[in-house]
């Protein structure tokens, strides 16, 4: 992309933040008449309309606000790697803290910061464990760990981990005494081990779908956890069937200690997220972090 057309592309996403040429002028220290030249040279080019201006505001149309929310993932990533790469020739220090649930720390946090700390002595690291959705403005924390569909709209989310898909599972000694369910409606004929919430307080309904359709199933059984690992740990003993994300089982599923059945009403979701308020003028070293801990398929 010619550097003009990424220069206006910045442009139109200042004012449409900003709300007003004015503020957006003074952001990129500007002039008013220069930034509202440079919108338009855009919109020519384009031929079509992409802002909105009255006398007190401006606002996107449609068609700006679809180039924008195409646009600004891409241009926050190009922010991001520049960031990242001023930020190498400093000496970054200081503390991070990150809210994260205990299966995300052990799978992804982890084997990342390992290899990531010893290059940056300086950089210190809490991580709090919570299983809850944890407000990190309120609680002071620098970024979160969660999935990614559980996400709020407003947080810059960036992908630590690949796509993940849930995992219903029994031990062999379960199978030897009860039929494998060929389909979801099956497990009300199974004991099935409920988890509740930590989020919203109610027993997890299991998800599924095939085909295009949908279906939540209310299970139920003898035992309620409200932490996976431990529906694991009674499913592998025997009790019943869990539902959990695949990451949590996959090496008790390759030591054959569990099995796995209605794998095809499982379909992939977004996986583990870092989430933070916001992108810009952060410190050198969590966007060291950042990168390191960005997912890259492949």
């Amino acid at each position: 992309m010619p550097r003009a057309e990424l220069s206006e592309l910045n442009a139109l996403l200042a004012v449409a933040d900003a709300s007003s040429f004015t503020l957006a002028a003074a952001r990129l220290g500007t002039s008013q008449s220069a930034l509202s030249h440079t919108v338009r040279r855009l919109e020519e080019r384009l031929g079509v309309r992409l802002l909105t201006r009255t006398t007190r505001s401006v606002a996107p149309t449609e068609a700006g606000q679809r180039l924008m929310d195409s646009l600004r993932p891409a241009l926050e990533e190009i922010d991001a790697r520049l960031d990242a790469l001023t930020a190498a020739r400093e000496r970054p220090a200081g503390k991070i803290r990150i809210t994260i649930s205990e299966t995300a720390a052990d799978t992804i946090l982890w084997p990342a910061l390992a290899r990531f700390l010893p290059h940056y002595p300086d950089i210190q690291v809490e991580l709090v464990i919570d299983q809850a959705l944890t407000d990190i403005v309120a609680g002071r924390f620098d970024a979160g760990v969660r999935l990614g569909e559980h996400l709020e709209k407003d947080m810059i989310a960036v992908p630590i981990g690949p796509p993940l898909r849930m995992a219903v599972v029994g031990a062999p000694a379960y199978f030897a005494r009860r039929a494998p369910p060929a389909t979801p409606h099956d497990l009300s004929d199974h004991d099935c081990i409920n988890l509740r919430l930590a989020t919203a307080g109610g027993l997890y309904a299991w998800e599924f779908e095939k085909d295009g359709r949908a279906l939540n199933v209310r299970v139920a059984g003898a035992l309620t956890f409200s932490r996976a690992p431990l529906t694991v740990r009674a499913a592998a003993d025997g009790f019943g069937l869990a539902c959990v994300p695949e990451d949590h089982v996959i090496s008790l599923l390759a030591e054959g200690r569990l099995i796995r059945v209605l794998e095809d009403w499982c379909p992939p979701f977004a996986g583990y997220h870092l989430y933070y308020p916001s992108r810009r003028h952060q410190p050198a070293a969590f966007a060291l972090l950042v990168e390191a801990l960005r997912y890259r398929p492949g």
